[in-house]
């Protein structure tokens, strides 16, 4: 970009020009900025304790429009600057290479009654300002020292440091550079700034420079070298915003690549990476669902807020709470809404199935997402749009009140989510035309490949499953328990899907009104509530073609007899169908247990607090032990993908000690320890710090567990682990 398209350079110099005859009148100052906030509606950010200042800088004024605010707002903020001290320079038509300050440190002060602010911080401020323009217009030696003395006297005051040569640069950008962590990352980098630059750039880790005469060195090394090969740039400006372009594209990879192992990392523990999961979505088009109608024409749902602009132009949440917050005056936190379209901008996919409401019991219709977010800057207050496919038209009335916000997701909230389904009488995948996203498939060869088991011990599984239809997997802690039981399914589904797996925990507290069925309070009194095991197999008794599996973790946790109540009997293998009904208990409805429900059931066998299963349970499942997958083809193809000898060291030591634990009298096969505890690393994951947590806080305080009266042991095999590592 050539410098002359900058074009906030001459706005932003001239502006520092009308400010410095106010060093000595700083009260008419401060009420021309309280007019100006009037004039465009708007009101002052809160600039010292109370709100308005009794004294205030001439960076903080640069900093009011230099901040997490929306291009809107800023460009209204500089229109009005420009109108009240009758500045000449063309309104910028970009902000290209400015730095912004964070909403919640927008000053160059601390706030009168902070300890740490000084009597003459704020003149000591308008002092470095004067000094700046003065050698900016005349390098000369006297203009210099006088620089390098007003800057050693400022740049220690609170929060200053690298924050000041930042309102040096606003002031006066082709003479001072900005030295924030992006254009010290980047202009530290030989490849990117060349070898004398980087040589003389402070790293992003070093203490702020307290010495005018080395930040002004720093400034004419790199002025220097503008235009050359290494480093070429016309100026501070088309520098800084290089360093901005840069930065920003290394911390979305970073933010993307963190975000996607954080997903992968969440789903492999409940083993659900890979599978499509649609979204529910409750929504008002406008107060009132006032724009219901122009919004089903059209084929479009929108959201307001377009005080934002373009919400693509936010790189997290925080930003848009922050911009919300200055736009309406931090009278609340705005996090709801910020949450809000966040959602609408980055959560809803195309394949989510939205329900529109009207106040809180009404609803008006449903459509399937078709498009990805789009900003029409025409389209007046509701300028953020996503194109849908609308497939009711109507008016039904719920029985519970909805949440009050524009914008909700509703997935998790399963008996909602149903009920309002019911409303819509043509068949889902009909009305929306095949947008769903289609099932994954999935079998046996990608099952050994992910869950680190033996082919013959994989075959033996599934077949005991088919036969005995319950089964519950045993193991010792890290062992895959949860990850298996998923992946297991799939496998003999055939598909990844999620809507023919649901899983459950028990607990103390868990009980047969949440199983199958019971009375909740309601706002008319008490309503019968049918719980996940009856809703389950009622869907499954609708698809006889397709298998369904229902999952229950820590199933031994339970008080079974209560939980299952008559359905001890018709989970059965062989009194499974429809000739084989019980009268439930609440509602006297005759029901059943389909035979393509298949239970697995998981248990921790190291967890000596539980007492011993209920012996009629014991006789309606299969018990299958699952082993440390150590020597599995699978896990050792991934150990030695991470090509790591430290790892390798630390394996070896986990199955020698598993080897002594399966030779204690007191602990045996079922308190080994699992190879998950070392899954789902990639190369770059595996450092020094890496595997010392899992010594550390994972294996260690097992151990001491395991040999609470033996504390010897505890030490020597800790000792073992850790030298392992070394």
């Amino acid at each position: 970009m050539a410098e002359e398209l900058y074009t906030w350079v001459p706005f932003y110099t001239e502006l520092a020009n009308k400010l410095l005859p106010y060093k000595n009148d700083r009260a008419a100052l401060i009420d021309k900025l309280q007019a100006m906030y009037e004039s465009i509606d708007t009101k002052l950010p809160k600039l010292d304790d109370g709100g308005v200042p009794n004294d205030i800088d001439p960076f903080t004024i640069f900093g009011l429009f230099n901040k997490g605010i929306s291009s809107q707002n800023r460009r209204k903020i500089v229109a009005a600057l420009a109108d009240v001290f009758c500045i000449t320079a063309e309104l910028p038509n970009d902000f290209a290479g400015t730095p912004l300050l964070n909403n919640l440190n927008a000053t160059f002060y601390a706030f009168i009654g902070d300890s740490r602010r000084g009597e003459s911080d704020i003149d000591n401020l308008w002092d470095l300002f004067e000094a700046e323009l003065a050698l900016a217009d005349a390098d000369n030696p006297e203009n210099r020292n006088a620089f390098a003395a007003a800057f050693d006297k400022t740049v220690g005051q609170f929060g200053l440091g690298w924050k000041l040569t930042m309102g040096l640069y606003w002031a006066r950008p082709l003479a001072f550079i900005n030295l924030d962590s992006r254009n010290r990352w980047f202009m530290g980098d030989t490849a990117k700034a060349g070898v004398p630059i980087a040589s003389i750039m402070p790293k992003e880790k070093d203490a702020p420079i307290h010495d005018g005469k080395h930040y002004l060195a720093i400034c004419d090394t790199i002025r220097a070298e503008l235009n050359s090969a290494d480093c070429p740039y016309n100026g501070f400006p088309s520098l800084s915003n290089a360093a901005f372009i840069e930065s920003e594209r290394v911390n979305r990879e970073r933010k993307a690549a963190a975000k996607a192992a954080e997903q992968e990392a969440e789903e492999n523990a409940l083993g659900d990476a890979g599978v499509e999961v649609v979204h529910y979505w409750l929504y008002a088009p406008g107060e009132g669902a006032s724009m219901w109608e122009d919004f089903y024409t059209r084929g479009v749902m929108g959201l307001g807020w377009h005080e934002l602009g373009d919400l693509r132009e936010y790189s997290t949440k925080e930003d848009m709470r922050l911009a919300l917050q200055q736009i309406r005056g931090n009278e609340t936190s705005q996090k709801n809404s910020a949450h809000a379209v966040w959602q609408f901008t980055h959560d809803i996919k195309p394949g989510d199935i939205v329900f529109v409401k009207r106040g809180r019991t009404e609803i008006l219709g449903r459509g399937v997402v078709v498009g990805g977010y789009a900003y029409d800057a025409d389209a007046g207050h509701y300028p953020n749009l996503r194109e849908v496919k609308w497939t009711h038209k109507g008016h039904w009335t719920h029985d519970d009140q909805f949440a009050m916000k524009t914008l909700t997701d509703v997935t998790d909230y399963t008996d909602f989510v149903e009920k309002v389904n019911g409303y819509f009488e043509e068949d889902a995948e009909e009305t929306l035309g095949g947008t769903l996203p289609a099932d994954l498939p999935y079998d046996r060869e990608q099952f050994l490949s992910e869950a680190y088991m033996d082919e013959e011990t994989y075959d033996t599984l599934v077949g005991v499953l088919r036969s005995k239809k319950n089964i519950i997997l045993q193991g010792a802690p890290g062992v895959g328990k949860t990850f298996v039981a998923k992946r297991l399914a799939y496998s003999m589904m055939g598909a990844k899907d999620r809507d023919r797996v649901m899983m459950v925990q028990f607990h103390q507290s868990y009980s047969y009104e949440d199983f199958i069925e019971g009375f909740r309070p309601s706002a008319s009194g008490f309503d019968l509530i049918k719980g996940s095991f009856y809703t389950f197999c009622k869907k499954a008794q609708d698809d006889t073609d397709n298998d369904y599996f229902f999952i229950v973790d820590e199933i031994n946790r339970g008080n079974l007899s209560k939980i299952f109540g008559e359905l001890f009997m018709l989970i059965e293998n062989d009194k499974r169908g429809p000739n084989n009904k019980l009268q439930l208990l609440y509602s006297r409805e005759r029901f059943y247990v389909p035979s393509n429900v298949y239970l697995i059931g998981m248990m921790n066998t190291a967890d000596r607090s539980l007492a011993m299963l209920d012996y009629a349970l014991r006789r309606r499942f299969a018990f299958f032990d699952l082993r440390p997958g150590f020597d599995s083809k699978g896990f050792i193809a991934y150990r030695d993908s991470l090509g790591n000898p430290k790892l390798n060291n630390l394996l070896a030591c986990t199955v020698k000690l598993n080897a002594a634990i399966s030779d204690d009298d007191t602990l045996g096969d079922g308190f080994c320890i699992g190879h998950s505890y070392f899954c789902g690393m990639k190369a770059a994951d595996v450092t020094d710090a890496k595997l010392s947590a899992i010594v550390e806080y994972e294996l260690a305080p097992m151990l001491r567990e395991y040999w609470f009266d033996e504390p010897s042991k505890v030490r020597e095999w800790t000792d073992a682990l850790r030298k392992s590592i070394k």
